[in-house]
């Protein structure tokens, strides 16, 4: 394992391209893309191809005999045609079964009715351009226009959230350095305390209580070092599993080796406008478009009750051929048309459902007005907690001084032999408390900027 030493912002880098949920955004941003390609092309007409084939087990005969039709001769007497007909005694047809007889007959045999469908085949070319759909089409196209909008706010949304675990679990691990160095720096308090005690104990100035109570001291730092060296693995660990780093990659941090003058950079208070917050926040961003959204889909609903006009042409062909005595060739034709659907009456659906999306955008502007509620008051909770955490770092600073004034009084009050161990022991353990409070009163600050500036508040 090579220790590698990275920046804060180069953890940043690591994680936004690394991390699993941020592609699962960027692949819908790309997908409303698409979305917002295919609602375009509802604008243009739409050419389709059909084809089909059937094998028929028999062929197609329109008589089941063959025909004897009777035939019409012209009467010039009468001036029209009459049919030829057997005459009986006195000229009169001769009926058989009620019914002339016919003294001319045509053939019409059952062959030539007879056609062969055993293979047929059929295909069409449509060609589809809508002229009106009720406001239908321009609204869907608004919607994919807003789904891509709102893809991106979420994407963006998605990277302040990694960045901002970033930051915590950055600032989590040189916390736990700061805190590493002063419980080794203890130890080593300790450690030439207890040296000290000993010697003093072999001259017979010090007593064995004052030795071993050093010696409970020095264990319990010791145990409590162990405890930061573990809890300090543990964060490089998560820092560099959101780094997409493996997990025991040693990672040596900028912000470890250096000393930052946090109350030069944040002594100032925090001022903010809160609408230029509501217009830099992703999420209140995405809820205006989804009030958009809404709005357009009520649009679409409204379009189902009104007229919808297009214009089809279209190019069929069949074999056998329908349009020259079902030979068994391809024929085909052109034709053009238009198509009106009119809504009349559907008992109220397509009206309910333009009620439902009418319902449904006010809700998501009622639900836009809550998150700017509850936005203006995480701003003012962060707001005043980086002025918290700001006096609480003045405090712990001079507490700090003080407690590094108090220990070098005891520590000369110890060699004069004017206090006791036990003094020294309580200098010891306020100088560790004080440094404590200080390296927690700084990493607060940092973990309230990073706050401030995934709520909008700071650019």
């Amino acid at each position: 394992m090579s220790a590698v030493a990275v920046s804060l912002d180069s953890c940043r880098v690591l994680a936004l391209a690394n991390n699993k949920q941020l592609k699962i955004a960027t692949e819908k941003v790309s997908k409303s893309e698409y979305q917002r390609k295919s609602a375009r092309s509802a604008y243009l007409p739409a050419l389709d191809a059909e084809a089909s084939y059937v094998y028929n087990q028999k062929e197609l005969a329109l008589i089941e005999e063959d025909a004897k039709l009777p035939t019409m001769s012209f009467n010039p007497t009468t001036g029209g045609y009459e049919y030829n007909e057997v005459n009986g005694a006195g000229g009169t047809p001769l009926i058989v079964n009620g019914t002339p007889v016919p003294s001319e007959v045509a053939l019409l045999p059952k062959s030539a009715l007879t056609y062969d469908i055993h293979n047929v085949f059929a295909g069409a070319v449509t060609l589809t351009q809508p002229v009106y759909m009720g406001g239908k089409i321009r609204a869907l196209n608004k919607i994919a226009d807003y789904a891509g909008q709102i893809a991106r706010y979420e994407q963006n949304m998605v990277a302040e959230d990694v960045i901002y675990n970033v930051d915590v679990a950055y600032w989590l691990v040189v916390s736990l350095k700061s805190k590493e160095r002063l419980a080794k720096s203890y130890v080593s308090l300790l450690d030439t305390l207890n040296y000290n005690v000993n010697a003093m104990l072999a001259q017979g100035v010090a007593t064995q209580a004052d030795a071993l109570s050093v010696k409970v001291k020095l264990n319990e730092a010791n145990v409590d070092l162990v405890k930061v060296e573990n809890g300090l693995s543990l964060a490089r660990m998560q820092l560099a599993q959101l780094c997409g780093l493996p997990v025991d990659s040693e990672m040596t941090l900028d912000d470890e080796i250096r000393d930052v003058d946090y109350e030069r950079e944040f002594a100032h208070s925090v001022v903010y406008d809160i609408n230029e917050v509501y217009n830099r926040r992703n999420d209140v961003n995405a809820l205006k478009l989804a009030v958009a959204v809404n709005e357009q889909k009520a649009v679409v609903e409204r379009a189902s009750m009104l007229p919808q006009i297009a214009v089809v042409g279209a190019y069929s062909v069949t074999n056998p051929n329908s349009f020259n005595g079902f030979k068994n060739e391809f024929g085909g034709m052109f034709s053009v048309g238009a198509m009106v659907k009119i809504p009349l009456w559907h008992w109220g659906g397509n009206y309910n459902k333009y009620k439902v999306a009418k319902s449904d955008a006010v809700i998501s502007r009622l639900t836009l007005d809550d998150a700017k509620e509850r936005i203006s008051l995480q701003v003012r909770q962060a707001t005043f907690k980086m002025q918290e955490a700001m006096k609480v770092y003045g405090v712990a600073k001079s507490n700090c001084d003080s407690a590094e004034s108090n220990l070098r009084t005891a520590q000369l009050g110890y060699k004069e032999g004017v206090l006791a161990v036990d003094a020294v022991m309580a200098a010891q353990t306020a100088w560790l408390k004080a440094n404590a409070d200080m390296a927690d009163a700084l990493i607060d600050v940092r973990l309230c900027k990073a706050l401030l500036v995934k709520l909008g508040v700071i650019i």
